[in-house]
């Protein structure tokens, strides 16, 4: 477990493709697991772990160029992946996405949602435009691709499990407004579904992470970045591949008997700070 603790965020592919884990090798040997948002930091570290544990992984996103780089350096490994890209927020897209993985492989084990993103700015500053593209992309996208999963596995009689990367709504999360409200949607969701698709042997989860270094932080001011790792007792910033293991173990068979969880990898922030993506206004006893 130290490995784990002392992994340092930013990880390559190079480092990805030998980081350590809790993980056997072959736990996930012979399935087949969906990566929406593939190609970005935390769901780079998603596919690496996944296939490193013997899985199959249909990396998607927008850019068939960076996905085809990505499966390059798994495929390279010799590990198993494929891409397809696809925009999470036209159904039919997702549709095509997952009538394509079934056929290609005869099965889709999990799912995980780790696209998104958001831009911060003072919420009263949102333009309609703006609030819609986030909700859009990290809320009915999200739908969409669970919708998709879940009809399919209903109609093989195949079980399932999805797990939706989300943030952390219990404590104040200042300048993503738009974002904290398409992810409250989302875990609320999850919770109600996990109870309907329960009869369907589909199990649905979410990953909450903290302050997580990867090239996303690039959105934010370097004033900001540089408090984040205040923002939890640990005083550091947490890695993606804390949030991939996250996401195989709820994903994995060692969730099998976790449903409508929201499981926070935040190092303890929730219970011990705020974190202000635009600068802590000088009322707070900030500045900018």
């Amino acid at each position: 477990m130290d490995d784990q603790a002392n992994a340092k965020p930013g990880l390559t592919d190079a480092e990805l493709a030998v980081h350590p884990t809790v993980y056997a090798p072959d736990a996930l040997k012979g399935q087949v697991a969906v990566v929406s948002g593939g190609s970005g930091g935390i769901g780079r570290a998603i596919a690496w772990l996944l296939a490193r544990l013997g899985a199959h992984v249909v990396v998607v996103g927008r850019d068939q160029h960076k996905l085809d780089i990505l499966v390059g350096q798994l495929t390279g490994r010799g590990l198993k992946a494929s891409a397809h890209a696809a925009d999470i927020r036209d159904p039919d897209a997702v549709d095509a996405l997952f009538d394509k993985a079934w056929a290609a492989h005869g099965r889709v084990d999990s799912l995980v949602n780790s696209a998104g993103g958001q831009f911060p700015q003072p919420a009263i500053d949102f333009s309609v435009k703006g609030w819609n593209t986030v909700i859009n992309t990290n809320l009915n996208g999200t739908w969409y691709m669970m919708q998709a999963a879940a009809r399919r596995w209903r109609d093989h009689g195949h079980p399932g499990s999805i797990v939706n990367i989300v943030v952390v709504t219990t404590h104040g999360l200042y300048g993503i407004a738009h974002s904290v409200a398409a992810r409250a949607g989302v875990i609320g969701l999850s919770r109600a579904v996990a109870v309907e698709w329960a009869p369907l042997n589909i199990r649905i989860n979410c990953v909450a992470p903290g302050v997580i270094e990867t090239e996303g932080w690039n959105v934010y001011t370097p004033e900001a970045r540089a408090a984040y790792p205040r923002s939890n007792p640990m005083m550091r910033a947490g890695s993606a591949w804390d949030i991939a293991e996250a996401c195989v173990y709820l994903a994995g068979p060692s969730g099998r008997f976790v449903a409508g969880e929201t499981l926070t990898v935040d190092g303890g922030g929730q219970l011990w700070g705020e974190t202000w993506t635009t600068g802590k206004p000088d009322y707070f006893g900030g500045g900018h």
